[in-house]
């Protein structure tokens, strides 16, 4: 096709009428030098013009080669695809991660607003999956109490008694220093527990006052000596503030388990170095396993030291279950050595993160739920259930959320994106740009400072509050007093338009000491028959 006809061609006619109004602008120009119009057309179409010829020659992007200027607006409606699908197409139920009725309950709890909804439920209460909770004919009084539970065993000189409703874990560096502020301050206000997460105890923690699980990962941030290993004197140092009630080792974290991570060198800024530990300006190493163990007997012989050099607070792990062996593996270390954690969290591979590779966020780790039952099970089949408290978390938002993970066998919840939310998270998902915008997942100093500490810890509270006022309601109405009582059979689920089963049938419960005792099921055994205390690796193949 000719030069002169491919410039009409409607691939091209775009960038050919910018070329053409700025001769016509620059002709008019000549005759009205002073019409501010004029001048005004002349600007745009020069501005037109240079970006379709940069168009031309660039090579990065084929579009914008065959269609210059005009494919631009493919980038700008891409870009603004999320808040559009947010604000305008996105269904009350049907949003992702969380829905916007999931969303807005937070905000409406946490700003004491109207949080009831009209005219009946929008889920299809025929549809495969939905579920909801049995209630008593005869329910029992509302409870007042704020539903604790004390965690700490037989060798926990200092236990402590937790909410069942916590922030769970949230490195600074990952949020912003407001956002600890807010947190924490909310945490004391509302008497329940904020996890520090792997990224340290931060000067953001301790200044709210607010109860603190210290998290220690595989980088030992915080309780680290120079070359990465950890330094038993700086994490006695940490951990004997009275602040700090509970420690953890986390193994693994269900976004992106069995991935290590990296902050880059130029966000490694003084504060967050001297958080952590390391140098300012190189990049933070955050390994894929720890170097302080690399058996389970070790491991356990780990978790005992970190209770001791903590004045004998609660110590236990997080963990995303993976393969079954090795947390059988664990188990049997548990059997052997006599040692005991305080209590295990339970990540759900539906959990959130910062950043991580769409395979490690989609088809790695198994579910909370899953997870969940495997732990609370195994530690019933080596008859170990009633000295070990067990979190959980996972997209817990609601109180249901909270009834249906406790009758499953969780002690207590965590949260984090719902406490997100909180202060005020509108779920962005620009966590990983460090442009979040309402500064809670960024370290842009002039985006945080738009975070009011003292508005949104307060909201913290109110949210916390308002969950344990609606857990309270729902454990009454199935005529229990505490909801610890939740068990397996309480919660139901709809499998088929005409079958329904309850999480007793879903997920059955293993016998007291069966794997002790060899009688567990196959599906049990085979797992217990290669994990072996002394290594993380199976013994057989399966």
């Amino acid at each position: 096709m000719p030069l002169l006809m491919l410039a009409f061609t409607p691939r091209f006619i775009t960038l050919t009428l910018s070329a053409l109004a700025l001769v016509a602008f620059a002709i008019g120009l000549i005759f009205d030098p002073r019409s501010l119009l004029l001048h005004l057309g002349l600007y745009i179409s020069i501005f037109l013009t240079a970006v379709g010829i940069h168009d031309l020659i660039q090579k990065s992007h084929s579009i914008l080669r065959n269609y210059p200027i005009s494919a631009h607006l493919r980038f700008i409606f891409e870009a603004i695809r999320p808040e559009m699908r947010q604000y305008f197409f996105e269904g009350e139920k049907d949003g992702t991660p969380f829905s916007r009725d999931r969303r807005a309950v937070v905000y409406q709890r946490a700003k004491k607003a109207l949080d009831v909804r009209p005219f009946g439920t929008q889920f299809d209460v025929y549809a495969n999956g939905y579920e909801w909770m049995a209630h008593s004919i005869v329910p029992a009084p509302v409870s007042d109490d704020h539903f604790r539970v004390t965690i700490g065993g037989p060798e926990c000189t200092q236990p402590y008694s937790a909410s069942v409703f916590n922030i769970s874990a949230m490195s600074f560096g990952a949020l912003s220093a407001n956002a600890i502020r807010a947190l924490n301050g909310g945490a004391r206000l509302g008497g329940f527990a904020h996890d520090t997460g792997e990224g340290g105890y931060s000067p953001y923690h301790r200044e709210g006052g607010g109860d603190i699980i210290w998290e220690i990962g595989s980088g030992y941030f915080g309780a680290r000596n120079p070359d990465g290993t950890f330094s038993p004197e700086k994490f006695a140092q940490g951990a004997g503030n009275p602040q700090v009630k509970m420690v953890e080792l986390k193994l693994s974290q269900g976004a992106k388990p069995g991935h290590g991570g990296v902050l880059p060198a130029p966000k490694v800024s003084a504060e967050i170095s001297a958080t952590r530990g390391v140098p300012i300006g190189q990049d933070c190493i955050s390994p894929s396993r720890h170097s302080a163990f690399s058996t389970p007997i070790e491991m356990m012989r780990f978790i005992a030291e970190m209770r001791r050099l903590s004045g004998g607070k609660p110590a236990g792990f997080k963990l995303c279950i993976g393969h079954e062996w090795e947390f059988l593996a664990i188990c049997k270390a548990m059997l052997e050595t006599g040692i005991y954690p305080d209590f295990i969290v339970v990540d759900g591979k539906e959990g959130g993160t910062g950043a991580a590779p769409m395979e490690f966020v989609d088809h790695i780790g198994k579910p909370m739920r899953q997870g969940l039952y495997f732990v609370n099970n195994a530690l019933v089949g080596i008859g170990a259930r009633q000295r070990i408290r067990i979190g959980a978390a996972g997209k817990i938002i609601t109180a249901f959320d909270i009834v249906r993970t406790m009758a499953l066998g969780a002690d207590w919840c965590n949260a984090a994106r719902g406490f997100m939310f909180a202060v005020g998270c509108i779920q962005s998902q620009s966590c990983h740009t460090d442009r979040c915008p309402t500064g809670v997942a960024t370290q842009d100093p002039s985006r945080q400072h738009a975070l009011d500490v003292p508005d949104k810890m307060q909201r913290v509270a109110n949210f916390h509050h308002a969950t344990l006022r609606e857990l309270a309601e729902m454990t009454a109405a199935a005529g229990l007093e505490h909801p610890n009582d939740f068990r397996p059979i309480h919660i139901s689920r709809r499998v088929s338009p005409s079958e329904v089963i309850t999480f007793a049938d879903l997920y059955p419960p293993l016998p007291e000491g069966a794997l002790l005792a060899g009688t567990a099921p196959a599906r049990w055994m085979q797992p217990w028959a290669m994990a072996d205390a002394r290594s993380f690796r199976a013994v057989t193949q399966a």
